[in-house]
């Protein structure tokens, strides 16, 4: 890991073939993770209970940024790799995410069937099962979505980017609403994507100049947090245009405290949660949704807030804990995509963020 926070190469990008991880990186997707378990966490245990506590307050902040920060990083790295062959490309770019989703999709379903089954029937059930792989489940839409992203990107490259940047920003202020999850979030996430793959460059530039000026760089947090607030609370942040706004905003403020985080070497545990995203991502379900039945059903923590706040840190927690638990006793496959399904060798070397 390069000291900077960025590898010595052109246009402020690391390379592939030297870089291992780049440090604010992981902060900013440990902030971006922790959210993700926090809106799940707080929005069931609300809605579950009927009311809202202190954390919504939270999750109502960061909904402007929270995914649009995710994607636009998810596309940070794809300029190192999008060259590469399209057996190579379409190993780490779909059928790495694809193996994920269809492992972790029968996970969550073999958990909710019962419900499904009690309510309809195990036919039905099945068949919503099925729906599955045209309708992402549950919390898995963002790599169910991501490899969408990885080739339509490489497939579109022969068009010029400023139009292809233009027409995803359209397709964000269209709110476009057919009610099939993948099609609707494309058109409002693309953009953020794409803005990550085209402008990476200054994105890493941001990253050096709020390392390199630290005042300058908490004064604009500290305007950015009231006005992101301020814009929440009047219910403005939800406009077309504003939402686009914010989502950039949003995205350049993460960078930056993770910039700062990393600076400072502080909130380790946010770098690790980054490291270890898709591991959060893909199992927080399990311990949020038990912690959130054991507190709602005992009634032991009255505070709807405080539910909320203790079944959001079970969640990443918890998830963590899966992992290790899972590699200790050989289920490693839940995390690690076996050579089996592999349709391209495995990459020797450092990992870095995102390029895999």
């Amino acid at each position: 890991m390069a000291p900077s926070g960025t590898s010595a190469a052109s246009g402020g990008l690391p390379k592939a073939s030297s870089a291992a991880r780049v440090d604010w990186v992981d902060y900013a997707k440990g902030i971006c993770i922790v959210m993700v378990v926090m809106m799940h966490s707080v929005l069931g245990v609300e809605l579950a209970a009927g009311k809202t506590g202190f954390m919504h307050v939270l999750v109502a902040f960061a909904k402007p940024f929270r995914m649009p920060d995710f994607f636009l990083i998810s596309g940070l790295f794809l300029s190192l790799v999008i060259d590469r062959d399209w057996r190579t490309y379409l190993d780490r770019k779909v059928v790495h995410f694809a193996y994920f989703y269809v492992v972790w999709v029968t996970i969550q379903f073999g958990f909710k069937a019962p419900a499904f089954a009690a309510e309809t029937s195990w036919r039905d059930a099945g068949l919503l099962y099925l729906e599955s792989f045209i309708e992402p489940f549950g919390t898995l839409w963002f790599i169910y979505l991501l490899p969408v992203f990885f080739v339509v990107t490489k497939l579109t490259r022969r068009i010029p980017a400023p139009a292809i940047w233009l027409v995803a920003a359209a397709l964000e202020t269209a709110r476009v609403t057919t009610g099939w999850t993948a099609i609707d979030e494309f058109c409002a996430r693309f953009v953020y994507f794409y803005s990550g793959y085209l402008f990476a460059p200054y994105v890493f530039a941001l990253s050096d100049r709020a390392r390199n000026h630290r005042a300058l760089a908490l004064a604009a947090l500290a305007g950015w947090t009231m006005v992101n607030a301020g814009l929440v609370a009047s219910g403005v942040s939800d406009w077309k245009l504003v939402s686009l706004l914010l989502g950039f905003a949003g995205a350049c403020a993460i960078i930056t405290i993770g910039t700062l985080l990393a600076r400072a070497h502080r909130g380790n545990f946010l770098r690790f949660c980054g490291e270890h995203s898709i591991v959060i991502y893909l199992a927080f379900f399990l311990p949020m949704a038990a912690t959130r039945t054991l507190l709602l059903r005992t009634g032991i923590i009255p505070d709807i807030g405080a539910v909320s706040l203790v079944v959001t840190i079970v969640g990443v927690i918890g998830a963590l804990a899966i992992w290790q638990l899972a590699l200790r006793l050989g289920g490693n496959f839940l995390f690690e995509r076996p050579a089996a399904f592999r349709i391209a060798p495995k990459k020797a070397g450092p990992v870095l963020q995102a390029a895999e």
